[in-house]
Order: structure tokens, then sequence, then C-alpha cells
């Protein structure tokens, strides 16, 4: 006998019961979103592999080990199935000239993909939305796009979800203090990590957040960014400071967030909840406004942030009670010469009424339809007979509301439903 086929490793089905969460959650997102002004974007799932590692940067972990690469030798091409959103995102920017007659703000939702160690919160195949400003420079949008996200976690239900915040400045203050943190890390080089020694020379600021706590050590007196940081980009962060003061946002300065993507700029951010272990960052993001000139478009500032979809849902189904079931309004039963035919027209001429109706199918004994139409949450049962059909009547069986079974007419099923 053959072996089962399961699902790839890291790559999860959402079974009906789940997918009522997921359902919950997108539509209360996207309402959200909509309020803001926020346009929906729709954008490949495989890219040129080249977006990927001239956006993200060649010394991240998710070029070197994580993203799903092959060539496709037909068209003599590399290609990659998107672990981020971001970068295609400014791509089709670029391509389509969505900037021509001003900024923008988008959204765009779906699977991303990472090989990585499946664990609680981090599977292989993600989920994302992600939100885009492009074409704003300032602090208040920044401080925007944190405050909608706080106004989010509040409709969800979200409880203890923590907002981390720092700034790293731009290209060159980091350039002037990435050459010092190498020295300083080098005098400390029987201390650090695989991971640390890698990264010494090519991506160094993402020892800062390492969650090794020696290497931890090594960095606690190691010079500091902010030290670093000119008028310009302080007077940013204290612009996007104020603003979040005013909207009664609380916020913790972390010094050592540095985000794990090469394209950001001063604005850095992440939203935290202590309830899910380790994996416990449920939305980041931040400012990146080089990445537009890095892919070869016209310079343009840019910030946004990207939201893990398991996280949130798994944080959601731990604060509240499950999302308010939808039963259909009816479940049509039928037995005897020529029923069916005369059911599945009333099914579906209520359907266009729009009530939630099921048919009954698959055939089975009138008791037998009942139990199923009773199991289905149904409010009311209709029953299609011979002596129905002869008639050009139906029979309307209450099953979660008081009253008696009647036989009406056709025309009136709508009206004794109600809403």
């Amino acid at each position: 006998m053959s072996q089962t086929i399961q699902a790839v490793r890291g790559m999860n089905d959402v079974l009906p019961d789940e997918a009522g969460w997921w359902l919950e959650f997108e539509a209360k997102v996207e309402a959200w979103l909509e309020r803001y002004g926020y346009r929906n974007i729709r954008l490949p799932l495989v890219e040129h592999t080249q977006l990927f590692r001239r956006a993200i940067g060649e010394a991240t972990d998710i070029v070197e080990k994580e993203m799903y690469s092959w060539r496709d030798e037909l068209n003599d091409e590399e290609l990659t199935l998107r672990p981020e959103g971001t970068a295609s995102c400014v791509r089709a920017a670029i391509e389509h000239s969505l900037l021509h007659d001003g900024p923008k703000r988008l959204w765009y939702a779906g699977p991303m993909y990472r090989h990585e160690r499946p664990q609680k919160g981090r599977y292989r195949q993600f989920h994302q939305y992600g939100v885009e400003a492009l074409g704003y420079a300032g602090p208040d949008i920044d401080a925007e796009l944190i405050v909608m996200c706080a106004a989010l976690w509040r409709e969800l239900g979200l409880q203890d979800v923590r907002l981390e915040l720092n700034t790293i400045g731009s290209p060159a203050e980091r350039a002037r203090y990435r050459a010092d943190l190498v020295r300083h890390l080098e005098q400390h080089l029987e201390r650090l990590d695989a991971d640390a020694k890698r990264r010494l020379h090519t991506n160094p600021l993402r020892t800062l957040d390492s969650k090794n706590p020696m290497v931890q050590e090594v960095v606690a007196s190691a010079p500091a960014l902010a030290d670093y940081l000119g008028e310009a980009s302080l007077a940013h962060f204290e612009g996007l400071k104020r603003l979040l003061e005013a909207a009664g946002i609380r916020y913790a300065i972390n010094p050592r967030l540095v985000r794990g993507l090469d394209y950001y700029n001063l604005t850095v951010f992440e939203w935290i909840s202590d309830r899910l272990g380790a994996q416990g960052t449920v939305c980041g993001g931040g400012r990146y406004d080089g990445l537009f000139a890095q892919l070869g478009g016209k310079p343009a500032p840019a910030t946004g942030f990207a939201m893990g979809n398991e996280r949130l849902i798994a944080l959601m189904r731990d604060a509240g009670s499950a999302p308010p079931a939808k039963p259909p309004r009816a479940y049509v039963v039928f037995q005897g010469e020529g029923t069916i035919e005369y059911a599945l027209s009333l099914a579906e001429e209520l359907r266009r009424l729009g009530y939630r109706v099921v048919q009954h199918a698959g055939g089975g004994s009138f008791k037998s339809q009942m139990r199923k139409a009773d199991a289905s949450g149904a409010v009311y049962a209709l029953i299609v007979g011979e002596d129905e059909l002869r008639a050009g009547e139906v029979s309307v069986k209450p099953l979660r509301e008081p009253g008696e079974q009647r036989r009406i007419a056709r025309g009136r099923v709508a009206e004794a439903l109600g809403d």
C-alpha cells in the first residue's frame, strides 16, 4: 500500500473550524485599513532573486539561508518565493510609476516563505498583512502607522502588546558607528558565537539584537548608536516621540533594536507580546527611505510595517470567545418524486434574496435529513414532499425558535424566514 502524502513541513492547513478565526481577523483588518485610507495592491508570489538580494541585503539571514530560490532553466533566470513584501511593493511602485501623482498608502496580504526551523509562531509558509506609506518623509506618517496599530490591537481585543521603538539614523551615520562597533567586537572575539563572528564584517549591527547571553554582555559595553546620530536624525525621532505621546501611545526605547533587513533607516519599531514565548514579535517595521534608489527608481521616502497573521490570531484566540457562528437561515430537505428539482429552485431563489441556505445532498431518509438539518445549526428546515410539490407550497419547521411546523405558499417562504 502506498504511503499517504502529507503537507510539507512548516506549511500548514487551516481547517474549517480554525478558518473561522481567520475570516474574523481578515474582515476586521481590512475594514480597519479602509478607515485609514490605505488601498490594496496585489503582488506576485514569485520574484527575481536579485530583488531580495539588493533590497534585504546579501549578509542577512533571510538571503543567506532562508529563501526558497531556484533557477528557471527554461528562461535562464533565478527566481524566489517572496520572503517578505516590502521589496515587491517598492518594485511594483517603481515599475508602474505609482508615485507620479503623489504619495500612496498601500496594503497587501498573503503568504510569505522562509526556510526556517518550524516552531510555534514560526512557519515556513506564514501569512502577513503589509502596510506601506510611500512618498511621505516626516515623522507624522511614522506616528500614523504606530497609532493605527494600537487601534487595531484594541479592536481585536488584544492585551499586553507593547511597543519598542528606536532610531538607527542615516546610512552615513550607521557607517561611522559600524566601524567603531566592529573594533569593539574584535576585542571580544572569544566571546562571540558563530553567528556574530560570521556577521562581523558583513552585517555587524545584527549582533546588537543577539539572543545569546554571552554576546549580549559584549554588546552591553559597545558604543551606543544614538551617540553617532546627527541633528536631522535626532529631530525626526523627537518629532515621532512627541506625536506618540500626544496620542497617548506608550512605548519603550530599545537602543538594540535594529530589525533584520538592511533597507531600514531612522525609525524602527516592533510590537511584542509575552504570550507567545520566544516568537513574541507580532508586528514590526520602520522607515526605508533609500530603497527606491537602491532598486533603481527615483529616490522617494517610505515607511511601513508587516504583521504576522498566525501570531495575532493565536492572541485573539487566547483573548476571547470564538467568533460568532454564522449558521444557515434554512436547510432544505426533500422526499419523493420530482421534489429535488423543486427544492433546488427554491434554495436558489432564497439565496438570490440574500439568505444563507443549505440544500440537503447525498440522499437518505426523511428522518436522517432532518437530523442533518438540525446539526447544521439552521434556524428553519424547509420541507418539500410530494404534497407540497403538488400544492406549490413549502413546509416550514422552526428548529431554533418556538413555533409549530406550518405549510405556506412558496411565494411567502422569504416572509416566514424573516431577517
